[in-house]
Order: structure tokens, then sequence, then C-alpha cells
């Protein structure tokens, strides 16, 4: 989409999406109170442990840690980026989105334009197969395969006649320039000189597979040749364009994402036959890769939407040795993985068409884990009840177990391993120890990483949370605001998650937007602060009692700038200097027990230059 969604139109967005009425149109939901919960969706559990507030507006929950408002939700349960989920909440709610003019300057690809091309073509290739005399072959092929016309008018299978220029001919009844033809991957320019046709068609005579992203639209094809003397790949993809980046998608993923959510794994498949027949035959969370091996972003992508994987992979030695690698791909990211073992020169499309959908069942129910499969892969090429035989199956073992950073996961492949191979799971643990460490060494460490993460595991100050507890009411209780601004310089929260939860909160108040949406704006810790605020957000009030929430503010203010305070006289006590100045210290701690004598001692150290003076 050319330019950005406006605030105003990102506002009526939001009041036009009650979060109660948007989330329980996925699963249902059951008042709890003055909310209402349910299982969550995005890890397993048996007791409801998923909040959803009407009155916030946001979700969270207790269990995993996931929350936000509504765009976060839709983001992390239909697995898509902000803008994505904007145009698919203001779909639902009757919204014309309205574009910011002063960020569509720039040069950059007509993503509509490409959207609106490959639908439109898609179906030109849908009619050619379904019209045309000389696509004979093409329907006579599917017929082979089993393909039903049914088949291919819910995945838009369609054909590129065998012409030099039929899509370019569309464009021009179309009124659709070269250049977009071009942008989109379907042309190619001659490299010739003096050639007839300065551009010529990408895909001729094959049969087309259109690819679609998570929201469902056609950003590419897949081109299957029918002809058996074409020399040229059997199949052939879209190149990489604005809308196509194959390590980042995957085939079938908008029909299997719900049923994935739903099942908790993925089934993954190496072709778009493969997954069509899956689809057909009931198994509705197979995906696909797009003709090349998956990736970490593949990994990423499922992990939005399960915790494991069940590969199946054709049962030759390439699909065997793919499958082992896949699996340590998809054990980087904490997936749990497991592969199927189908007989020989069998693949899931032609299992499922002679045996039937209930043996393709009992196929994945026996599924092993990856290193059990990697043992009777390995036993069946080594010598496994020699030394050197033992030895290498183990290595190899070790290596694909070493790729998980769950200890639990790898505790159960070891003992596992132990078992198949009769070595001792101490001797395992040994050796991966040694795997592990020798990584790390030869990759080395990334300190700004690591600090990174120290700070963002480690404990959060009690007052700090305080805080955070009160300022996110800041809208509702705008008196707060100012007390803070005042007696409390942002540098003194020590935690970032909490410093960057009260900047957001105070701009929140004077911008009139909500603190989801503010946070969504922040390059640094975005994610996990979107979790953090919403767990916040979720938690019981604090002002209870004697205190009202001001009240309850300027406490906390005293109690960090006692810390503050302390900290300092520890550090000249310690070094012996400044008797006077400790004194002073100690008299202004004192002064800190209430807010009339305490402001005064805190407006004092601001004036002579910060906290601490």
């Amino acid at each position: 989409m050319a330019g950005t969604i406006t605030k105003r139109t990102l506002e009526d967005i939001r009041f036009g999406n009650d979060i109660v009425d948007v989330i329980g149109s996925y699963f249902t939901l059951k008042r709890s109170g003055s909310s209402f919960k349910a299982n969550c969706p995005f890890h397993k559990e048996k007791t409801p442990s998923f909040h959803v507030n009407p009155q916030r507006q946001i979700y969270h929950c207790f269990g995993c840690g996931a929350g936000g408002d509504v765009f976060e939700f839709i983001m992390k349960y239909e697995g898509v980026d902000f803008a994505a989920a904007a145009v698919m909440l203001a779909q639902r709610a009757g919204i014309t989105l309205e574009l910011d003019q002063a960020a569509q300057t720039g040069q950059g690809p007509d993503k509509a334009m490409l959207y609106k091309i490959h639908e439109e073509i898609a179906l030109f290739y849908q009619r050619c197969l379904l019209q045309m005399e000389t696509a004979e072959h093409a329907r006579k092929y599917l017929a082979q395969r089993k393909l039903t016309k049914e088949i291919a008018d819910e995945f838009l299978i369609g054909y590129a006649p065998d012409r030099w220029d039929a899509a370019i001919k569309w464009a021009e009844k179309k009124h659709y320039k070269i250049d977009l033809l071009e942008e989109a991957g379907l042309i190619l320019k001659s490299s010739k000189p003096g050639a007839e046709l300065r551009f010529y068609d990408r895909f001729r005579n094959r049969l087309m597979f259109p690819i679609r992203d998570a929201q469902g639209r056609v950003i590419a094809f897949s081109a299957r040749a029918l002809d058996e003397k074409d020399k040229s790949a059997k199949y052939v993809n879209s190149p990489e364009t604005a809308l196509f980046k194959k390590s980042r998608v995957l085939y079938c993923l908008d029909k299997a994402r719900r049923h994935i959510v739903e099942s908790h794994e993925a089934i993954l498949c190496e072709g778009q036959i493969d997954v069509i027949r899956c689809h057909q035959a009931g198994f509705c969370a197979a995906v696909a890769s797009q003709g090349t091996a998956f990736t970490d972003d593949h990994a990423s992508i499922l992990k939005r939407y399960a915790d494991s994987v069940c590969i199946v992979f054709d049962p030759d030695h390439a699909g065997q040795d793919a499958a082992i690698r896949t699996a340590a791909l998809f054990m980087v990211s904490g997936l749990a993985v497991r592969i199927a073992v189908l007989p020989p020169r069998e693949d899931p499309d032609s299992f499922i068409i002679k045996h039937g959908a209930e043996a393709f069942q009992k196929i994945l129910d026996t599924a092993m884990s990856a290193t059990a499969f990697q043992i009777q892969i390995l036993s069946e090429r080594e010598k496994a009840d020699t030394e050197i035989g033992a030895m290498r199956i183990a290595k190899a073992v070790l290596e694909t177990i070493s790729h998980s950073p769950n200890a639990v996961q790898r505790a159960k492949l070891i003992q596992e391993t132990a078992e198949r191979l009769s070595i001792p799971a101490s001797a395992l643990n040994d050796d991966l120890r040694q795997i592990v460490n020798k990584r790390q060494r030869s990759s080395g460490r990334d300190n700004d990483v690591a600090k990174a993460q120290s700070a963002s595991e480690s404990k959060m100050p009690a007052e700090e949370i305080a805080l955070c507890e009160h300022m996110v009411h800041i809208t509702d209780h705008p008196d707060i605001s100012p007390v803070v601004r005042k007696y409390l310089p942002l540098d003194m929260i020590e935690n970032a998650l909490c410093r960057a939860l009260v900047k957001a909160s105070i701009q929140s108040l004077e911008d009139g937007r909500g603190i989801q949406e503010i946070i969504r704006e922040y390059d640094e810790f975005s994610e996990e602060l979107q979790r953090f605020a919403a767990k916040v957000q979720m938690a019981p009030t604090k002002t209870v009692g004697e205190f009202i929430r001001l009240d309850s503010v300027k406490d906390v203010i005293l109690r960090l700038w006692q810390k503050k305070l302390k900290a300092l006289r520890a550090e000249l006590e310690k070094q012996k200097i400044d008797e006077k100045l400790r004194h002073q210290m100690t008299c202004d701690l004192r002064a800190l027990k209430n807010w009339e004598d305490g402001s005064a001692v805190i407006e004092l150290h601001l004036a002579e230059g910060g906290a601490g003076g």
C-alpha cells in the first residue's frame, strides 16, 4: 500500500473494532466478572488464562505473557505486520483507509497495483486452463494427477499459453503499463539485439499455481512444465519482487494458519501438489516452501502459530537428509519436531491417492522425533554395531540436538538417543557440551545483545513496577503527569522497560492516543514492551484503602529518591569523603518520609543538578 495510514484513520479503526467482538469472532470468550476469558490460542493450556478487558480494550495471557490491543492480537493471531492488521480491521469495520499524503512521495513500486495485477492475471490463467483448446494437455495432466476441477477452482490453478506474448497482450487490453508487469516478474526483457519482441512472457506452456501471502493475496506463481522435452527446470517460480520474498512465504499458509493454531502443529511438505492433496484429504495444516529449503524466517513464521512441526518429505536419500536439516533449523526456533516416514517411492500425494486419509493419519501419528529418525536413517548407512559407526552416528545426532535452545527438549532427546544407541546419557551429555562450547567459541558472542537480554531478564525493581501500574491509568488520572514530570527524571528509572512504559504513558496523555499505539512506534523493545504494558494494564488496581492514586504515585517517587540517595550516601561512606555532604543526605532521607518535606528536598536536588545533586 502506497503511503501510510493517518493517525485519525487508525483511531477510527480502533473505535470501530471492539476487542471483545474481534477476538470473539475467532473463538468463544466467556464472561468473568468485568472481563472475558478463554484458553489462550498462543500456547497449550487446560485452565483459561487468556483475559480480555473491554474497558481498557486490551488482552493479556497470564500463562505465556502475550498481550496488547486489537491490532496486536490480529498481528499475532493472523501472523501479519501492523499495516496488514490495520487493513483487515478497516475492512471489518467498513472504514475507507485515508493515506498520509506526506508519506506518498517515495519512488517505490505501487504495491496496490501489483496485488491487483497478480490477482487478475491468476484469473486469466485459470480461464485459459478451462477454456482454451490448446490447454487440453494441461487438463489431461490434472486428470492424471487426480486433481479435479473443484480442486483447480479452489486453488486457482491455471495455464500459461504456449506463446511469447500472452501476458503482454492481456496487459495491453487491461491498459497496464509494461514496467508494472516487469516489476511483477511476469515478463522478461529481451537480451538479444534487434529482437522482434523487447519483452516476452516468463511463463509459457506451464501449469500455474498461484502463491498467496498470509492474507490470501496472490503475490507470485509457481509454474510446472508440461512438455517433457522442455529442457528448463520442471518448476519455475516468480523472481523475488516487492511482494514476493521466497524465504518468507509458505505455500497455502493463508488456508492453513487457522488449522495450525487449532492443532498447534504444522505439516511440512516439499511441493505444492503434496500440500493440495493434504488439504483435500482433510490435513489442512499442511504448507510447503517455494522451491527452496526452509529458512529461519519460515521457522519464525510458523512459531507464531504452532509449537511443533511434522515433516513429511520424500523417503529417498535426498529427502531424508533434507528432513534432518530442516528439523535442526526448526529446533533452533524452539519448536518440537517430528518426522513422518513414508514407504519407499511415495510422497504425500501418491500415498493419499493409493491408501486414503486414514492411512496417512497413521503415518502422522507414528512420526518419530528428529533424533529417532536420524538414528534410524544413519543406522542403515553406517555399521552401528561397530565403535566407529556408533561414534559417527552419535556425533551427527548430537549436532542436531545442539541446535535446540530448550534444556527440556535437549534432555528428552539425549535420553532417547542413549536408549537407542545403548550409550550412557552422561557420555552423550559430555560430548554435547563440547559441541556447544566449540560452536560458541567459533561464533563468538554479541556483547550488546547479551547485555540487552540480561537487562530484559533481570528482576524489575518493585517501586518501578508500582509506578508503571499507576502510569497506565494516566488518562483517567491526568493529575499524575505533572507530578511525575516535575519530580522524577526518567533516567532515575533503572529498568529499560519500565522507563519506556512511563514515557509512553505521559506521551499518551499529551497526544490523546492509546499507550499501545504509542509503544508500537518505538523502535526499541517494541514487542516485549507491548507484552509488558498489557500485563501491567491488566493488573489489579493498587489504589485501595487510605491512598488515592496520586498519593500512591507520590509515595513511589519518594521511595525512588530514597533509594537513589541511600546509594549515593553509601558510596561517599565507602570512600570516606565529604562528611558534611553525607550528613546532609541523612537529613534529606529523613525529610523524604512525607511528601510535604520530601518534595522540597527533591526540588533542591534537581535545582543543584539532578538526582543526588
